[in-house]
């Protein structure tokens, strides 16, 4: 790998291993979480040896966390690497609590929830744009305690399918569908709009680049210029409908899920549309670095984010 080029994310091989999962799920049944983490901790370790893509990806997003809000408390160095790693390894089990109803929802806590509970009022749907923040399966477990609520979350075709699918075995009857996409094609759009006009909620990553030919922005993000997608924009002028950024992170015991209203309806003016594209990936970079200020080991993305990949 050259010094100013990263491998896609996409092409990044997928380190889920589902037996471990399974058997990492089963201790915590019998013995409780805080056995739970003395066994992660040396897991963690091994990977942290192991991977040193994602390792420099970590130390990399840290430091400019660090640099831009000063929230890590010291120079990140190899112990805040391996933080911000067991925090993805809890988060993990997280989702597979959370998916099962195993999770205390009792410590979730909801900001914005006006906001989809006048939409579901309505009967209309939305477009709910996100990111590798938290634990969002949360906020799809949260969809059968907001009565009428529908969500379907585009997840990338090839990335996480084993995982997926674990999710799955543990609620088939869930009211929340992962559709398996490579990148939004008209015939992908022509369905979200059919899932939108019936009231129901579409969610789509705002913080990784296409893995086809798709079009991002660059703006600034943690005082320095990075590529995000612009592809949740453009659908929500397709379909017409609200745009909402949707994000969870770790609040104490527990977490904190946000819907914030980014705009009621989107128009992308044909005059100057690369601008506003500009502005709306701009707008949803900042606020995704606000949400982060507030649980900075609690982002996913452990590839160089910062570095045009080839």
């Amino acid at each position: 790998m050259s010094a100013n080029h990263a491998v896609h994310w996409a092409r990044i091989g997928e380190s889920t291993f589902a037996a471990g999962i399974w058997f990492l799920y089963g201790v915590h049944a019998v013995a409780g979480r805080r056995l739970l983490r003395a066994l992660l901790w040396p897991v963690v370790f091994v990977y942290a040896l192991t991977q040193p893509r994602a390792r420099r990806a970590s130390l990399d997003y840290l430091r400019r966390m660090q640099a831009a809000h000063g929230v890590i408390g010291a120079a990140p160095g190899f112990r805040h690497w391996l933080r911000h790693l067991m925090s993805f390894a809890e988060t993990l089990l997280d989702k597979l609590l959370a998916t099962s109803g195993r999770y205390r929802f009792a410590n979730v806590r909801i900001e914005g929830q006006e906001h989809v509970d006048a939409l579901l009022a309505q009967g209309r749907g939305a477009l709910l744009v996100t990111a590798h923040v938290g634990c969002l399966e949360l906020c799809q477990a949260l969809a059968a305690r907001l009565p009428g609520l529908r969500l379907t979350v585009l997840v990338h075709t090839r990335h996480a399918e084993r995982f997926n699918a674990i999710l799955k075995k543990l609620d088939p009857a869930s009211r929340v569908e992962l559709l398996q996409v490579t990148e939004v094609g008209a015939a992908t759009a022509v369905e979200l709009e059919r899932r939108v006009r019936a009231g129901e909620f579409v969610a789509i990553a705002g913080d990784r680049v296409p893995v086809g030919a798709g079009r991002t922005a660059t703006v600034p993000f943690l005082d320095a210029p990075a590529a995000f997608p612009v592809g949740a924009y453009v659908l929500a002028s397709l379909l017409a409908c609200p745009l909402l950024l949707l994000g969870c992170v770790r609040a104490g015991p527990g977490h904190v899920v946000r819907f914030e209203m980014l705009a009621q309806s989107l128009t992308l003016p044909r005059a100057n549309r690369e601008q506003a594209l500009q502005q709306w990936t701009a707008l949803f970079a900042q606020r995704l670095e606000a949400l982060l200020v507030r649980a900075p080991y609690d982002w996913f993305n452990f590839f160089l984010f910062w570095t045009p990949p080839k």
